[in-house]
């Protein structure tokens, strides 16, 4: 018996010692697979992020609380265009009193690489009933340019005009009341949208250009903003945020 015992506690020190020892050669294994996985596939995703961070170009999204990087173009009087808080974030605001006034960022872009321009927007008001396609009711509440600078040959300068249209249709497109040749609006939001609503935008500047002018581009000069109500006398309050071009 003693004898007995002696072989039983062996046999189940074998066991356990066996035991132990399959635990940690498990253990092992997944060290190493986590080990592989992080070797191959980490570098991968931090690749993918580095790429998508290369392909995206901020034109501003307002958190340096000022407007250095803004030329501003006067038409008429001076839209207010402040950096202001609102949900403790930095956005932009414009307010415009019978005022004619754009912000212009020169910043050559090659859609090649990032042909999508990004941002969000929105308008307190829209401007009743004005006719869009005639001088005297060319304003609007909000609206973003892509421009290409046809420097000296002023004639060869071309611009789309994404608006927030009073009155026109969504998805319509037209000529410019002042600048037939060399402008073209395109109301991407118009009465039936809500206000004091946040909407965000993505166009593929490329096809667009393609749609308007059978243009084919490779950069754009520079991105400007306005709020005017100088032509209709009017009153509109509008926010713009988080403008950017991306691969995708």
């Amino acid at each position: 018996m003693p004898i007995s015992r002696t072989k039983d506690s062996t046999v189940t020190k074998i066991k356990g010692e066996k035991t132990r020892a399959e635990i940690t050669a498990k253990y092992k294994c997944l060290g190493i697979i986590n080990l592989t996985f992080l070797l191959v596939f980490f570098p991968t995703l931090l690749s993918s992020a580095f790429a998508e961070t290369k392909t995206r170009i901020v034109i501003d999204n307002f958190s340096s609380g000022n407007l250095n990087q803004w030329e501003t173009k006067s038409f008429a009087k001076t839209t207010d265009y402040q950096v202001v808080s609102v949900d403790n974030q930095l956005i932009l605001r414009a307010v415009s009193h019978a005022s004619a006034s754009g912000l212009v960022k020169k910043q050559k872009i090659d859609l090649l690489k990032t042909p999508f321009l990004n941002w969000r927007w929105r308008v307190e008001n829209l401007l009743g009933k004005i006719n869009e396609q005639s001088k005297s009711g060319d304003d609007y509440s909000a609206r973003v340019y892509v421009l290409i600078d046809g420097g000296w040959a002023f004639w060869n300068s071309k611009a789309i005009n994404y608006v927030w249209a009073s009155n026109s249709a969504k998805g319509k497109q037209w000529a410019n009341a002042f600048a037939s040749n060399n402008a073209t609006m395109l109301a991407l939001r118009s009465v039936n949208d809500k206000m004091a609503t946040w909407y965000q935008e993505k166009r593929n500047i490329i096809e667009d250009f393609k749609t308007l002018y059978g243009m084919d581009i490779r950069y754009i000069d520079a991105v400007a903003l306005m709020t005017d109500t100088d032509n209709s006398g009017g009153q509109a309050t509008a926010y713009y945020d988080d403008i950017y071009f991306s691969g995708n």
